[in-house]
């Protein structure tokens, strides 16, 4: 392994590679086109600039990430996907060796012309559907599909690079807490919402960057992040004018419902027929399309929003929610964010990425969101006290399939996969979530990694955060705290989370929080809650 201060032109790492000059650079790194000393060839060699300032627990967080995007690339043996060469270490940052493609990605392409010719577009979007098509065989979701990550080579074939937040079946997911994959405009709206994503949800990003190829521009990129993401889950977009025959493979991509969208063998047929200059056949849509109601809108709590790099976690306080990142189940804080403009904090910044305050805002005016109890549950807002024990309280059976005891009239409330149970849309609030395979070895290390986030908040300032035992589990860790709230529920707040790993390697949560004014009655209820949790079965 080499060291140096310093990375630029004429370096050679590992021996063989010697850079040259950068051919493209973003939020995460560098690309730079090098030498292939031992093989004499041209390459490109990917510089991950985000770990030069790293902890050493975000490096090693990257460099798995590194290497997960190597064996994903690895997989999938398509002349449409960019060859991952070799993978090295260098400056104690990890450096990725890929072939070099000799032209402009799709976005470079697009902004000096304006826009792609459709016809042009038909045919990159067969080569890129393809190369989908071989990596989804070989069990690996994109997920970051979008006009940057679609590279035009001089010989006119298309490929497909950046497997960096790809998915791979059967292996574990590298993400971090609170942090977003993918760029905002080019989600699914299933992703959006916290589902899921499957192969229907790269089709629905290539649908996105073909139009932004032939219209110029996104066809869901609103005036703010929120905005962007309110649109991608209910808007309709507007009618591409410049797409020709390539319009109805466009729209039927984008269909808002996964099933409803177009197969990969479906969209290859439409593809070929508008290359061919015929009006492409198209499976007619089997549901209403969405329209913008409440129960569409992207509330600020669950919604995603981009950040410069995907390596880099977003500052979200929030210490509970379930999400979903890819075809495994994981990381509570990682993907259902919860959400509201830095600014608040800051009192402006354009460009900022956003968070919430320690998971404790709710929209005003819940319309079709919140759930009233499911009159078969025992004491479920009846003030029944039979299974409880306790006057004033009742045993909640959670339709994730734990249990836990609630004051009487508290209800339950999702906003994606977040489980809240609160009298007041949230000013006092108990929390749920879980994580069945963590990414953090301990919960006490996961409260402080968490922490480092949190020192944003207006008037953040740590109680206790320390080890514990709790239900004889000694990986277990309690963290109480303090801020400021700006927003809805304006004022001093405080919050308090438990959290262990239980028997069966699942990590739970267990969070309270509500006005420091009236602290005392909510600490006591925080003790009766978790007297009476019952984890699932």
């Amino acid at each position: 392994m080499e060291h140096s201060q310093s990375t630029g032109a004429g370096l050679l790492l590992a021996g063989r590679y010697r850079l040259s000059e950068t051919i493209g650079s973003g939020g995460m790194g560098k690309v730079w086109r090098a030498h292939d000393e031992v093989l004499h060839r041209v390459v490109a060699v990917k510089e991950l600039t985000a770990g030069r300032y790293a902890s050493e627990a975000d490096r090693i967080v990257l460099h798995a990430r590194t290497q997960k995007e190597a064996r994903a690339a690895a997989r999938i043996s398509h002349p449409g996907v960019v060859t991952v060469h070799d993978v090295l270490e260098h400056d104690a940052r990890p450096w990725i060796v890929m072939q070099y493609v000799d032209g402009p990605s799709l976005a470079d392409a697009a902004k000096e012309s304006g826009r792609i010719p459709a016809s042009q577009a038909a045919r990159v979007g067969l080569h890129v559907l393809r190369a989908l098509g071989a990596a989804h065989a070989a069990g690996v979701l994109h997920r970051d599909v979008k006009p940057a990550n679609i590279l035009l080579n001089r010989d006119g074939r298309a490929l497909i690079t950046d497997f960096g937040i790809a998915a791979i079946e059967g292996d574990s997911t590298i993400t971090r807490t609170g942090e977003i994959v993918g760029s905002i405009d080019y989600l699914a709206p299933e992703r959006v919402r916290g589902a899921d994503p499957g192969p229907a949800s790269d089709l629905w990003s290539l649908g996105a960057t073909l139009y932004t190829a032939v219209e110029g521009e996104s066809p869901f990129r609103r005036s703010s992040p929120l905005a962007t993401m309110q649109a991608v889950v209910g808007e309709e977009p507007r009618h591409p004018e410049q797409a020709g025959l390539l319009t109805p493979v466009i729209m039927a991509l984008l269909r808002k419902d996964p099933a409803a969208r177009p197969s990969a063998a479906e969209a290859e047929r439409m593809l070929l027929e508008a290359m061919e200059g015929r009006a492409p056949a198209v499976r007619p849509q089997p549901q209403v399309p969405i329209q913008r109601t409440a129960q569409h809108a992207v509330r600020p709590e669950t919604a995603r929003l981009p950040t410069p790099t995907p390596y880099v976690p977003l500052p979200v306080p929030g210490p509970n929610t379930v999400s979903a990142a890819g075809p495994r189940r994981g990381g509570r804080l990682r993907t259902a964010l919860i959400v509201v403009v830095l600014a608040a904090v800051v009192g402006g910044g354009a460009g900022l990425a956003a968070m919430k305050y320690a998971g404790d805002k709710d929209n005003e005016g819940r319309t079709g969101n919140q759930l009233t109890p499911d009159p078969s549950q025992p004491g479920a807002g009846t003030g029944d006290t039979s299974q409880a024990g306790r006057p004033g309280w009742h045993r909640a059976k959670d339709p994730a399939g734990f249990s836990l005891l609630v004051p009487d009239g508290w209800t339950r409330q999702m906003d994606g996969d977040q489980i809240d149970y609160t009298p007041d849309n949230g000013r006092h609030r108990i929390r749920i979530s879980s994580d069945t395979t963590p990414d953090f070895e301990n919960p006490y290390t996961h409260m402080l990694d968490m922490e480092k986030n949190l020192q944003r908040l207006p008037k953040y300032e740590r109680i206790k955060l320390r080890p514990n035992t709790y239900r004889d589990q000694t990986q277990s860790a309690l963290w109480e705290f303090t801020w400021t709230e700006k927003k809805d529920h304006p004022g001093p707040r405080r919050a308090i989370d438990q959290m262990y790993i239980a028997d069966d390697g699942t990590e739970y949560a267990l969070y309270m929080s509500g006005p420091a004014g009236d602290w005392a009655k909510t600490r006591e209820q925080f003790d009766i809650m978790l007297q009476g949790w019952r984890p699932r079965a």
